[in-house]
C-alpha cells in the first residue's frame, strides 16, 4: 500500500507578488501529477537547504520522516509547514504562498532570494494513496449556514483557499471573516466573496500593535455568533475549555462552521473568549496554533 505521504521534487518556476507581505511561488516537478489536494487548507512541509546549504536530496520511501531523521543534523534539510495554495496536476504545477518577514527566517530568506530554476523538496500527499491523506482540517457539513473565519498573515493562504472553494458553491453559507496582516496594502480586494463580511486588520497605523492584539480585539467587538451555535445549558460543563489546547478540530458541527488559525498565543485568547466568554459550542469550531 502507497504511503498517505511522499517526497516530491520541485523546482521554482516563477514567483508573483501578490502583496507586499505575500509572495506566490509557482513550482514545477516531473510527478506533481501524482500529488492530491483534499482540502483548501492542506498542509504540506517543505525542505529548505540546511544550515551548511546543501539541498534536499531525499529518496522517496514509504518513511520519508524516519530517512529525514536519519540525516546528520548539521546536514538535515530545515523543515517548514505551508499551505498548498494551488494544484495543476495537468501542468505539473503548485502554488505556495510565503509570508515575507525579512532574511531572518530560513523560509522567507529562501524566498526572497530564490531565482527561476532554484530546487527544492515537498511532502506532500500522495494521489497514489487509496485513502485520506489527511493534513487539513476544513470539513464543513453540507447543510452549513454560516461560517466564522479568524486567520493572521500565516494563515491567510488557507482562508483564502476557503473563500475560493466556497465561491464555488451554488449557494454559499454567509461568512464573517478576520484577518490580520501586516501592511494596509496587504488588504485584498475581496468583491469576488459578497457572501463574506471580511474584516482587515493591517498592524501598521498609528501605532505599532503587537501580533494578535488587532484581531482578538476586533472578534471580542464584532463577532456574531448565532444562538444555535452555543452551547446548551446542560452542555456547559462539556464544552468546557479543557485546558489551553492548541489544535482542536470541529466534530459533529451543524449549520454554523468556524476556522480559526493564528499564532499561538492569539489562539489560546480566542479560543478562552469563544468558548469560555462566548458558550461557542466545541464542535462547531477548529482551533489551529499555525506557530509558536
Amino acid at each position: 500500500m502507497s504511503a498517505s505521504y511522499r517526497i516530491f521534487n520541485i523546482i521554482l518556476k516563477y514567483k508573483e507578488n501578490i502583496s507586499p507581505s505575500l509572495l506566490r511561488c509557482v513550482f514545477s516537478g516531473p510527478e506533481l501529477n501524482r500529488m492530491k489536494l483534499e482540502a483548501p487548507d492542506q498542509r504540506i512541509k517543505l525542505l529548505f537547504p540546511s544550515a551548511q546549504g546543501q539541498i534536499s536530496q531525499l529518496e522517496n520511501s514509504d518513511d520519508w520522516y524516519r530517512d529525514y531523521m536519519a540525516v546528520a543534523k548539521e546536514q538535515r534539510p530545515v523543515m517548514r509547514t505551508y499551505t498548498l495554495r494551488a494544484l495543476r496536476c495537468a501542468e505539473q504545477e503548485m502554488d505556495v504562498e510565503f509570508v515575507l518577514h525579512g532574511v531572518n527566517g530560513p523560509a522567507s530568506a529562501w524566498a526572497i532570494h530564490a531565482l527561476p530554476g532554484d530546487a527544492l523538496q515537498a511532502v506532500a500527499p500522495n494521489a497514489d494513496f487509496d485513502g485520506d491523506s489527511g493534513g487539513y482540517e476544513w470539513a464543513p457539513p453540507a447543510q452549513v449556514q454560516q461560517a466564522l473565519l479568524i486567520a493572521d498573515e500565516t494563515a491567510l493562504p488557507a482562508a483564502l483557499g476557503i473563500l475560493e472553494q466556497l465561491a464555488q458553491s451554488a449557494n454559499p453559507p454567509r461568512v464573517q471573516a478576520f484577518f490580520e496582516v501586516p501592511l494596509a496594502e496587504d488588504c485584498l480586494c475581496m468583491a469576488q466573496f459578497p457572501f463574506a463580511e471580511v474584516h482587515w486588520l493591517p498592524r501598521a497605523g498609528g501605532h505599532q500593535q503587537n501580533h494578535g492584539e488587532l484581531l482578538v480585539e476586533a472578534v471580542r467587538q464584532r463577532v456574531k455568533i448565532p444562538i444555535s451555535a452555543r452551547a446548551a445549558e446542560q452542555s456547559l460543563a462539556e464544552n468546557s475549555l479543557a485546558g489551553d489546547l492548541l489544535w482542536e478540530r470541529a466534530e459533529g458541527a451543524k449549520t454554523f462552521y468556524a476556522w480559526v488559525a493564528a499564532e499561538s498565543s492569539t489562539v489560546k485568547t480566542l479560543r478562552r473568549y469563544l468558548i469560555g466568554e462566548c458558550s461557542l459550542d466545541r464542535s462547531t469550531v477548529n482551533f489551529m496554533a499555525y506557530w509558536c
